[in-house]
């Protein structure tokens, strides 16, 4: 089956295939995934809290805000050598990405020197590196790709129409224009969603339509599901129905067909069954480590139990498995 990668979705042409029967959506979503991918190979990511908590924002989903009282203790910027040790623990376990988030509305310029150490040093290690670390000006985002960075995350988080209902301190424009400085620089982009936060089908079919349309798809694209912290403004929001977050994954699928898109927040409260129908659907990335910034994920042998299960594989940096492989022959 041939693709189209497409940047003029309408809003109307997106709902439309948010609402089409859940086979065929499924199908169709499984077409295009062959077409780009294999099938059966998952690409897997390991995400380190490098500056915890204090945040300036109000994200009403954040355990990290300074304005929600969520018992959340904050903690200095970590040293390059934890983070190098994490960094060795997450590839050692199939890791091939390792993503490092601080809590900051922006960093400053002296922040951002001790991150790159970080970035520099999980290069060593044969890792590709991804950051998220809130907005950037464009002369930041370009000292990050001299300093070699591969990926920047900041999601959209919700449909510009919503957007106001979930964060005041920042605008949807001020996440355009980041996600802008990072592409022109030449850096991959990490952007996604969060669902479950009270938003229609509508505003998630918008919000799909702003990741879509943009100048180039972001090369991944994270679907959160909302973990609810005691504390935090959505605690207590109606749970999404299951059935239609993977019609998410699905639409993500079909509109992205080049982009990996990645299960990553809630994975740990999901169903076996509810993650094999997200890769059916055309998943085919997730965060593997106990750990989300500051929320539990699912556990790694569970995680290998269910590939198992469902004979999927870790997708493999064939740079770093080439230069294991030198230097097991080496010590040989």
């Amino acid at each position: 089956m041939q693709t189209e990668t497409r940047h003029d979705w309408s809003v109307d042409e997106i709902e439309a295939l948010l609402d089409r029967p859940f086979n065929d959506l499924l199908f169709r979503a499984q077409q295009v995934h062959r077409a780009g991918f294999d099938p059966n190979r998952i690409q897997v990511s390991t995400l380190l809290s490098i500056k915890t908590g204090a945040c300036s924002e109000d994200c009403g989903y954040c355990s990290q805000s300074a304005k929600h009282d969520t018992g959340l203790e904050k903690e200095k910027l970590l040293s390059v050598d934890d983070v190098v040790q994490a960094a060795n623990a997450a590839r050692d376990k199939g890791a091939t990405r390792f993503c490092m988030g601080a809590a900051w509305r922006n960093p400053t310029d002296t922040n951002l020197e001790r991150v790159i150490e970080m970035v520099q040093a999980v290069h060593e290690l044969g890792m590709e590196t991804c950051l998220t670390l809130g907005m950037l000006t464009e002369a930041q985002a370009e000292r990050l790709r001299e300093a070699g960075l591969d990926y920047y995350n900041h999601n959209l988080d919700t449909s510009p129409e919503y957007y106001g209902k979930v964060i005041s301190t920042r605008t949807f424009q001020d996440r355009l224009e980041t996600l802008a400085a990072v592409r022109d620089a030449g850096i991959s982009v990490c952007s996604g969603g969060i669902l479950g936060m009270g938003e229609s089908r509508r505003d998630r079919a918008s919000m799909l339509r702003e990741l879509a349309n943009l100048p180039r798809h972001p090369e991944s694209v994270p679907i959160n599901l909302l973990v609810q912290v005691e504390g935090t403004p959505l605690y207590g929001a109606e749970a999404l129905d299951p059935l239609e977050f993977v019609r998410t994954v699905a639409v993500a699928r079909i509109l992205m067909p080049a982009s990996y898109v990645r299960l990553s927040a809630g994975r740990e409260a999901m169903s076996d069954e509810l993650q094999a129908l997200c890769f059916l659907a055309g998943a085919n990335s997730i965060f593997y480590g106990e750990r989300l910034l500051t929320s539990d994920n699912a556990d790694e042998d569970r995680d290998r139990a269910l590939f198992e299960r469902l004979g999927l594989s870790f997708e493999e940096n064939a740079e770093w498995q080439a230069t294991a492989a030198c230097k097991r022959r080496a010590s040989a």
